[in-house]
């Protein structure tokens, strides 16, 4: 689980078709990317990768074909820069949302227009299956930066986010181009309410969950 809020920003590299490299392009680390072991999860670009390597300069972590497929990951040629965030600890400061690291699917950037406090980024959003998630002031991760949704349609085919200087800066938000792809993970939260309140579905039958329920106690 991660919050979506980035630590750092490494240097992508394909080894072969089921590994990537990853070498730390911040200086100084963070201290919680500094203890990296073997085994430990690490958000990359939002994609939840296992550290299998520990380098001087870096990790090397395993993909798997469906990453490769739903990801922007096999697009990525070697040489790109990704946002890096470690996994939330017991104790951390939650400043974003909860992020899985399991990318529901991709979007690709309209356009970024800067503006007098921060910068006005929008989305187009092929998939249906992912558009659905998109709420107005609702969380979106986008490659596995926390961001509150501005503006969308009501179908969540198009969204626009506002990005302060600091969070532009500082991830690889600013290197986007208008066309390419990014990789997009809905809030966790929305996935389950959508579930419980599926006409038929047995479990939210059986508690009893409904829209009368949920005004009654106060949602």
């Amino acid at each position: 689980m991660f919050t979506g809020l980035i630590q750092a920003t490494g240097t992508l590299f394909h080894k072969g078709d089921t590994q990537v490299y990853l070498r730390w392009e911040t200086v100084p680390l963070p201290n919680a990317l500094t203890d990296v072991d073997l085994g430990d999860s690490i958000a990359v670009d939002g994609i939840c990768l296992t550290v299998e390597t520990i380098l001087p300069d870096g990790f090397v972590a395993a993909v798997s074909p469906e990453t490769l497929d739903r990801t922007s990951l096999g697009m990525l040629p070697d040489g790109s820069r990704v946002n890096l965030e470690s996994s939330l600890r017991v104790g951390s400061k939650i400043g974003g949302h909860f992020v899985s690291g399991h990318i529901d699917g991709q979007g690709h950037l309209e356009a970024a227009i800067e503006t007098d406090n921060a910068w006005k980024l929008s989305f187009t959003v092929g998939d249906p299956r992912v558009a659905r998630y998109i709420v107005p002031k609702g969380s979106i991760a986008v490659n596995g930066i926390s961001l509150t949704v501005a503006d969308c349609s009501p179908s969540g085919n198009w969204f626009a986010v506002a990005v302060i200087p600091v969070t532009y800066r500082e991830t690889t938000l600013q290197h986007l181009r208008p066309g390419q792809a990014v990789n997009l993970e809905g809030d966790v939260l929305g996935k389950y309410v959508e579930k419980f309140m599926t006409p038929g579905d047995s479990a939210a039958a059986g508690d009893g969950l409904s829209l009368e329920f949920l005004t009654e106690h106060g949602y």
